[in-house]
């Protein structure tokens, strides 16, 4: 009476509905997790969150005693084999809402059947089970963010589980396969200095954010000097933390309910993306899918990967994602919109560039961020409402330019009143502090206040 549990971005024994299911049900369970080439050398193929997802595979088989079984190949082929090897009469896995996560699933259940194995399906990814089920009063999906959280809030929601139990041994004729490393798959770090990968390590980063971070987050959280973020992303991502039980372990007040809100984001853009899987490669609103006329300036695009740009906010955030494989969220807005509104580039660009380096790289939220701060996707607002002046934004998110500071190093000795835009800076004073612009510190590559009025003008279609 075997069950094999399919995992795929739900690396974690806490809370996992589908693994807890398989346990109830079977006397003996084999969780496997199968390397699929068409994900990890596919276009948003990542160095950086490959090495992350194996981290937590790692933490997560020590978890379950040394019994995640490893497979080299399509689920299609190696979950019937291994079925067979194991004498397994059902699958568990959990629901995905992704375009090619939801064409794997079809693929994997038609073998799996044809093959006489059971299989099941569980929630786990998201705060609200029944993600797809949420729509409006006139039963149509949610394509605006404030009316979706109002119903998100009121949802029904399940219990949390606890930490799963032992599952035993592996069948006889069932071998465990080995965790490749990151050269073995062919692909290599990218970024020096990123979080470490795996539940014991996001489970110790939540208790330390809600003992001392939860209060303070509605005003802090945008603080760019002070990072009083969660950086609890790439756990999520991963499946490393169940949303449903860091949901429930918020304690009360405006910090929690400013933390919550940004839950309920990360479902709504899977909840979009469920509905809407052709945003996936172009733009949601009709009217900007095709005719808007955007740049394809290679040394512009290769200056803002490699914070260049000459505008300190900017270098800083794209500076941070190299360093890191991680943002923060109001670095994103303001690179993003530079990006597409002062370079006029193709949103898809950026969405590309992020995806390669960041370790919380996710299909939903990567692309809804990038449609809204593009002014192409479900966001209502107008587009001159998306356009970024970076240097306002630093003097009100980094004021006293710690952000900029840390990640620019040829700008900390610029003064303060300088520091947003150094190319004002007179020339004395730029010999003086040992950051001269064009030598040790690139000029502008773009005038903000021309491109601001070059933006407008291109959304006018």
């Amino acid at each position: 009476m075997t069950a094999l549990v399919w995992l795929t971005r739900d690396l974690r024994a806490h809370d996992h509905p589908a693994l807890r299911a398989a346990l109830e049900r079977r006397e003996r369970v084999v969780p496997v997790f199968c390397f699929d080439d068409r994900l990890l050398r596919g276009r948003h193929v990542s160095g950086p969150r490959t090495q992350f997802m194996l981290e937590c595979l790692a933490d997560l088989d020590e978890r379950l005693g040394g019994l995640v079984v490893f497979r080299q190949g399509s689920p299609e082929r190696e979950l019937p084999a291994l079925a067979r090897d194991a004498n397994a009469t059902e699958m568990h896995f959990s629901s995905d809402s992704g375009p090619f996560a939801r064409k794997r699933i079809e693929r994997v259940l038609r073998v799996m059947r044809e093959a006489g194995v059971d299989c099941f399906a569980h929630p786990g990814l998201h705060a609200v089970d029944d993600l797809g089920g949420l729509c409006t009063q006139a039963g149509k999906p949610y394509t605006v963010f404030s009316p979706f959280h109002r119903r998100w809030l009121v949802a029904s929601r399940r219990e949390p589980l606890g930490r799963a139990r032992s599952l035993g041994s592996l069948p006889s004729r069932v071998r465990k396969g080995r965790l490749p490393s990151l050269s073995d798959l062919g692909l290599r770090q990218e970024v020096d200095d990123p979080l470490p990968g795996g539940e014991t390590a996001g489970r110790e980063r939540l208790a330390r954010f809600l003992r001392s971070g939860i209060d303070e987050y509605e005003d802090t959280h945008d603080a760019l000097g002070g990072d009083k973020t969660s950086r609890l992303s790439p756990y999520l991502h991963f499946g490393c933390l169940s949303p449903r039980e860091i949901e429930e372990r918020l304690p009360t007040g405006k910090g929690a309910n400013a933390f919550r809100r940004q839950l309920c984001w990360r479902d709504f853009y899977h909840h979009v993306l469920l509905h809407h899987p052709r945003n996936a490669r172009s733009e949601f609103q009709d009217r900007y899918r095709g005719s808007i006329s955007w740049s394809y300036a290679e040394r512009r695009y290769e200056a803002w990967c490699e914070g260049r740009t000459g505008y300190p906010l900017v270098d800083a955030g794209m500076r941070q994602l190299r360093r890191e494989g991680w943002m923060h969220n109001r670095a994103r807005l303001v690179v993003g919109s530079f990006l597409t509104k002062d370079l006029g580039i193709d949103w898809r660009w950026g969405e590309r560039w992020f995806m390669k380096l960041l370790i919380d790289g996710d299909e939903a939220n990567n692309n809804g961020n990038w449609q809204w701060i593009a002014s192409v996707g479900v966001d209502p607002q107008p587009a001159f409402r998306r356009i970024y002046n970076p240097a306002r934004h630093q003097e009100r998110f980094d004021p006293r330019g710690d952000y900029v500071r840390r990640y620019v190093p040829e700008l900390r000795s610029v003064p303060t009143e300088h520091l947003a835009e150094p190319w004002t800076m007179p020339d004395e004073a730029q010999r003086a502090c040992g950051c001269v612009i064009g030598l040790d510190y690139p000029e502008p590559i773009v005038d903000h206040r021309e491109a601001r009025r070059e933006a407008l003008e291109r959304f006018r279609v």
